[in-house]
This record gives structure tokens, C-alpha cells and sequence, in this order.
């Protein structure tokens, strides 16, 4: 049953009766709502719109219809809706990060600077127009098809794909949207966002940017419902060109299945168990410092966190000291008090899912050094952070993915064996190496199979391309590089 009113009526929070945005319209949900819950204080946060297939099915055929006049549209208008979005969202930080905050569980510094903030500053920086063709040198032909010789010349252009259904995780509804959504845009495609169930409010209030912004009719559409079917449709519909998705492994493989049949494009951006190479001459100390964000930074529910820790025997008992006692110093609690510094997860599954993982690697034979229980506190999915240290790379919970405030430590005796040891994985998002020897540091990061390596820091730059080896996904983004991933390249040739 719906209940309320959505943004067309106005307001400074989403409350009851959110409604779809289908075809430039806020639309009432066919499966009525169903409540968005807080994870610290498991109360309700607001109603969020179930959608019926026939609705997705809409939202992909506005998103065709808008395609062509939204394609050929210059460039610099394009740019300009994107640069009035991000202002839209900046004019609106206060409401949009109390929001964030309620749906995710992050602290109000990280959903102000890290959602809500790099969400704006993703639309700021697609609203930079980058030459979309390239001239080619002119080739001298020995014998062309005719039978004759001759020089052609040709020219690169980047052509948008079409309609891109954008399937965005829970773990950050600003910014991983935001990095989909602006892009694909700027090169002239038009979207149907499928926000994760557990925290879609905010992706509206994107909508509600992008609608203020003047995006004409069509060309972003969102779409929400915990049902399978609303995914599966928005990714299987015959108006879908290409699929962007960030989530887990399993889920990803099941839509490369589906694009395969259809030969769709896709961007897959999966698991991660992030390796971290603490050589013998390491700043141990700064090592913890960036180990250490897998205990906070959303609460470690982040696949490109270092939570797999690979540690060489010379600096190993310091470095397991350090992080135990790193973890012992973070304030775990209400994230709306500033000087939190751990949320909580984002549901009460996922939390014993968690803590399932914590319990296997006891049996395992880890020993948890700190962590391993339930903070005291009477409401909110909390999980303490917890360090496991003398685990084994076969262990399960050194191979996959926890996503939560859990940091697993392997020993390991020269280099060879450490890079052996990270490489051993079904993933290669993102790895780390810790070492004074910054030549030997480089050394060793060409060595290993992963999309992204962090030299002495955790820290990424946000022109470099992202993505992962292995499971960990398919394609790049960010930056230039996400141009390219929305887009299809097509050669012009003529006679010189």
C-alpha cells in the first residue's frame, strides 16, 4: 500500500510514498513500498517504491525513446545539466547527508565527504567536455579491394552504446551512482538505475538533482524493489544496450551470463580480497595506519579494502601488535556522534553473515587477537573490528570475501613466497605494498595480478583507471577511462 508523498511534492527528506522516476515522471510504485531501515538505530528511515516488471520495462523504454535526440545532443549541454546536478546536490549537502547517513549506517563525516561529496564531484567532473574523436595517420595502400593503390586516411570516434541499466551497491549510494550515471551521460547515453534494495532514498534524490538540472524526459530513469524480477528485467530488457554493475561475484557472473546471450556491453565491478605486502623494511607504523581503514571506512564493508594481510616474518609480531591495538582505540557507535569512528553494517543478515565468517576462521585454527563479538550496544548491526592473525592462505576466510571490519593476517618468509601468496586468490581488485625501498616496492607491485596496487598508501587518485583481474571484473572506469567504458569506438575511412 502506498503511503505519502515523493519528491514531486517537495520536501527536504524522502519519507513515505517515495515515488518511481520513469520517463521524467515520479511515478506510484505498482507493488507499493516497503521500509528503508536505519542500521544503528533499526527504525525506519522511510518507504522505498517497489516497482512492477512492467514498470522497468517503461523505465527501459524511455530511456530508448530519449536515447537518439539525447545522443545528439552538443556535448557542452550535456556538460551543463551534469555541472547543475552537482551544484544541485552541493546547494542540498546538509538533508542529502543526513539521509545518507540514516540508510547506510556511515559516520556523518564519511556520508558528507565520501557519498554525498565525491557524488557531486562526479557530476562536476563529467561536466569537463574530453574530445570524443582522434585522427589516425593516413596509410599508403599497396591494393585496395578494386585492385588499386592508394592512401586512405581514417578518424576514431567515440560513439555513446545506448541505453545503460546501472546496478548500483549498497555500501555507497552517492558515489558509486554518481560514477555510473555521469559518464554515461556525458557521452551521450541515457540510464535505468537499479539502486541496491537496502538503501535506495538517496539515488532518488539524485533523480531529483538531474530533474532540477533540466535532464530532459527520459534520459535518467530509477528503478527500485527488493524482488529479483526488477533487477532481472532492467538488465535483460531487449532496450538495454549495456550493463554496469558493481556487487558481488556471483551476481556478476549471472549478468555476464544474460548479457552474453544478448552480446550486451558490460562493466563489472566485483569482489575484492585485497592483499597487503608488509616487506621486512616497512614503515610498520604507517602500515597499520592503512591496513587499519578496513576497521573503519564503512565499516569494512568496501571491496577494495586491504583485508587480506600478507606480513614477512621480520616485521610480523609488530605489525599484528599494531593493529590489535589500532582496533582497540576505534570508537564503535552511533555514527552521528563525531567522534565515531565505526559504523555499523547494513543489516542484521549481513551482520551474522559477518560473524559467521569470524566463528569459521576460529575453527580454522586463526586466533582473534581482538574483536570477535557484538559491541555492547542495546539496537544497531554492529560488529566489533577483529583482528584474525595466524591464518593460512587456504583458510576461507583468508579466500573470500567478508566485507565487514575483519582483517585476516598470513606470515610469509621472502618475497617470492609473498607475492606467490597474494597472487593465489580468485580476486585482483586492488593489492598493497608496504616497503622502505621504493624501487624494490615498484618491483614487486608489476609482479602482482590485480587492477590496482597502492605503493606505501591506501589512498587512490581519481584519474587513474579502476577495476579488477580475475573475479574481480571486467572493464575499467574512473576518470578518462570511464568515457571510454560507456562508449563505442568507431572508425571513419576515406581516400586521401
Amino acid at each position: 500500500m502506498s503511503r505519502g508523498s515523493g519528491p514531486a511534492a517537495g520536501g527536504d527528506r524522502v519519507g513515505d510514498g517515495q515515488r518511481l522516476f520513469v520517463g521524467g515522471a515520479w511515478v506510484e510504485p505498482d507493488g507499493g513500498h516497503y521500509a528503508v531501515t536505519d542500521p544503528a538505530t533499526e527504525e525506519r528511515v522511510g518507504w522505498a517504491p517497489e516497482a512492477s516488471r512492467e514498470q522497468v520495462l517503461a523505465a527501459c523504454a524511455a530511456a530508448r525513446e530519449a536515447f537518439g535526440p539525447w545522443s545528439r545532443t552538443a556535448p557542452e549541454e550535456r556538460a551543463a545539466v551534469l555541472a547543475r546536478a552537482a551544484d544541485f546536490i552541493r546547494g542540498h549537502l546538509g538533508p542529502y547527508t543526513e539521509l545518507a547517513r540514516a540508510e547506510t549506517g556511515a559516520t556523518t563525516g564519511t556520508a558528507r565527504a565520501m557519498q554525498v561529496g565525491v557524488g557531486a564531484a562526479r557530476f562536476r567532473r563529467y561536466a569537463r567536455v574530453e574530445p570524443a574523436e582522434w585522427a589516425i595517420p593516413p596509410q599508403i595502400n599497396e591494393a585496395g579491394p578494386m585492385g588499386k593503390s592508394g592512401i586512405t586516411g581514417a578518424l576514431a570516434v567515440r560513439q555513446p552504446v545506448g541505453v545503460v541499466t546501472c546496478v548500483t551497491s549498497y555500501n555507497n549510494p552517492w558515489a558509486n551512482p554518481a560514477g555510473k550515471v555521469a559518464p554515461a551521460l556525458a557521452m551521450g547515453n541515457t540510464v535505468v538505475v537499479k539502486p541496491a534494495p537496502q538503501d535506495p532514498l538517496s539515488v532518488y534524490r539524485m533523480a531529483e538533482a538531474l530533474e532540477a538540472a533540466g535532464v530532459p524526459r527520459g534520459v535518467v530513469n530509477v528503478v527500485s524493489g527488493r524482488a529479483v524480477e526488477v533487477g532481472e528485467t532492467a538488465v535483460s530488457s531487449p532496450d538495454v544496450d549495456m550493463v554496469s554493475f558493481t556487487g558481488s561475484t556471483a551476481v556478476g557472473q549471472r549478468i555476464a551470463e544474460e548479457c552474453g546471450r544478448c552480446m550486451k556491453r558490460q562493466l563489472m565491478e566485483l569482489g575484492g580480497k585485497g592483499a597487503a605486502l608488509v616487506l621486512d623494511d616497512a614503515d610498520v607504523r604507517s602500515a597499520v595506519a592503512g591496513i587499519g581503514t578496513t576497521f573503519s571506512f564503512y565499516s569494512g564493508q568496501i571491496c577494495t579494502a586491504p583485508t587480506r594481510v600478507l606480513a614477512q616474518r621480520g616485521v610480523y609480531d609488530r605489525l599484528v601488535e599494531g593493529l590489535a591495538a589500532y582496533a582497540g582505540r576505534l570508537k564503535v557507535g552511533d555514527p552521528s556522534e563525531p567522534d565515531t569512528v565505526v559504523g555499523p553494517l547494513i543489516s542484521a543478515a549481513h551482520r551474522d553473515r559477518v560473524e559467521s565468517y569470524v566463528e569459521l576462521g576460529r575453527k580454522e585454527g586463526a586466533v582473534v587477537v581482538t574483536g570477535g563479538e557484538r559491541p555492547p550496544l542495546a539496537r544497531g548491526f554492529y560488529v566489533a573490528p577483529t583482528l584474525l592473525a595466524d591464518c593460512t592462505n587456504d583458510m576461507r576466510v583468508a579466500r573470500e570475501e567478508i566485507f565487514g571490519p575483519v582483517v585476516v593476517v598470513i606470515p610469509f618468509d621472502d618475497e617470492e613466497e609473498g607475492v606467490a601468496l597474494a597472487n593465489d586468490s580468485d580476486y585482483g581488485l586492488i593489492d598493497y605494498v608496504w616497503s622502505a625501498d621504493v624501487a624494490k616496492a615498484f618491483r614487486v607491485a608489476r609482479r602482482l595480478r590485480a587492477g590496482g596496487v597502492g605503493v606505501n598508501t591506501v589512498a587512490r587518485n581519481m584519474e587513474a583507471p579502476f577495476g579488477g583481474f580475475k573475479k574481480s571484473g571486467v572493464g575499467r572506469d574512473v576518470g578518462s577511462y570511464a568515457l571510454h567504458a560507456y562508449s563505442e569506438v568507431q572508425a571513419i575511412v576515406w581516400p586521401g
